[in-house]
Formats: C-alpha cells, structure tokens, sequence
C-alpha cells in the first residue's frame, strides 16, 4: 500500500510542513518547509497570520495531493498567551485540512519525538539529524519542517490511515 502523508508542526511565526510517501513500509521524502507569517510583524495582524496559514496549507495540499495528514498536538506552555497563539496557528491548519477533506491524526511532541528518536525527551538537533537518516537527505531541513516530517513519520508508524 502506498499513502503520502502531510505532517505539520503548528506555529503562528513559522508552520512547518513535510511530505513523505509510505510504501511498502519505506519512506521517500516529497517535500517539507515552513509557511512563514510577515517577518515585520507590525505589518500583519493575527487575522492576517492566520489567513497566510490556511493559504499556505491549502497552496500545498492543492500541490501535493497527500492522503491524509498528521498534526502536532498543542501543548500547555507556561505562558497562556503563547498556548493560545499557537492553538489559534494549529486551528489555522486544522481548517485547511478540513476544508480539503483530508482525514487527519493527532500526537503529541512527545509521541513525535519517540517515534523518530526513541525519546521522548529528544532536542529539535536529534530530530533534525533522525529525519536526515531516515530519509536519506542530502541537507538538514529547517527544526519546523523536521518536526512536520517526524509527525508524518509518526503517522506512519502507527498505520493510521490503513
């Protein structure tokens, strides 16, 4: 069976996303980046952000024709207002993905992190170079897209979508 999965890594400054294909339990790189808001931020308000977000999603979903696709789940962060920008960045995403008919999976940072690294715990530089090895890749994605690609490789470890 062959299944290309979209992994996003939620974030208002910065979206990361990546695109593997699963066949036959082996992974091929397609894509990955980041969808970036204004870098002058005083130029773009939050209603803004979070249109470049959906647009953004929506541009590569159209592209790329994946399957099915796998977030990021939020988490709790000391700061309340930095977990509701990102829930905010993360329901962007969501609506995109809704709004194309994808069928979509949730993990945790944790859950990511474990199936790529073996730890939960692991640093975005142990993402990094795990995505590098397991797909083989000539350059270090950017942390956001490695974490985008982690949650596609997460879904397809667990065979979500089978």
């Amino acid at each position: 069976m062959t299944i290309k999965i979209l992994g996003i890594d939620p974030g208002l400054r910065s979206t990361g996303f990546g695109i593997i294909q699963k066949q036959n339990n082996k992974y091929h790189y397609i894509v990955s980046g980041c969808i970036k808001s204004d870098k002058n931020q005083q130029n773009q308000n939050l209603s803004q952000r979070i249109g470049t977000i959906f647009d953004g999603i929506s541009q590569i979903i159209q592209q790329y024709q994946p399957d099915a696709a796998c977030i990021e789940k939020v988490f709790v962060n000391v700061n309340p207002n930095s977990t509701l920008l990102l829930g905010q960045a993360r329901g962007a995403a969501l609506a995109a993905l809704s709004f194309h008919k994808l069928p979509v999976i949730e993990f945790s940072a944790l859950q990511i992190k474990q199936a790529v690294t073996g730890n939960g715990k692991a640093d975005k530089k142990q993402v990094q170079h795990m995505i590098v090895r397991l797909l083989n890749l000539d350059a270090t994605p950017q942390s956001d897209a490695a974490d985008a690609l982690a949650a596609a490789i997460c879904c397809g470890n667990h065979n979500c979508f089978v």
